[in-house]
């Protein structure tokens, strides 16, 4: 058995969860999918945390797909805010915002940015 070319980590405050996927496509479909569902279990309470930090300045949760090895891995992924808003970014350690405002979903431009790097 083959060993999937794409994986997508989801970061939901403590938790972490992998999974692997054969191409882009399910793989962003899935992404999709799971940011859905957690906006949909509404917005983090304020944190004060030296000052205070509303929702829309929280991330509640990290989605990123990746492929390839250690040293050539392609990145892109998206932020879910507290305020239910998607943040696309590119790049694992060294994340770059992306301006969704060319594109239906900010979905589509991971996988327009995922696919433009393979």
């Amino acid at each position: 058995m083959s060993r999937p070319s794409w994986k997508l980590t989801v970061r939901n405050g403590a938790e972490v969860d992998h999974e692997g996927f054969d191409n882009v496509e399910e793989a962003v479909a899935r992404m999709r999918e799971r940011a859905l569902e957690i906006r949909a279990e509404g917005p983090p309470k304020v944190a004060n945390v030296l000052r205070k930090f509303e929702p829309k300045e929280q991330v509640t949760a990290r989605l990123e797909l990746s492929h390839g090895g250690f040293l050539r891995k392609q990145a892109a992924g998206v932020d879910v805010r507290g305020d239910g808003t998607f943040l696309p970014y590119r790049g694992g350690l060294r994340r770059e915002e992306l301006d969704p405002s060319n594109h239906d979903t900010p979905f589509d431009l991971v996988r327009e940015t995922l696919e433009g790097a393979s």
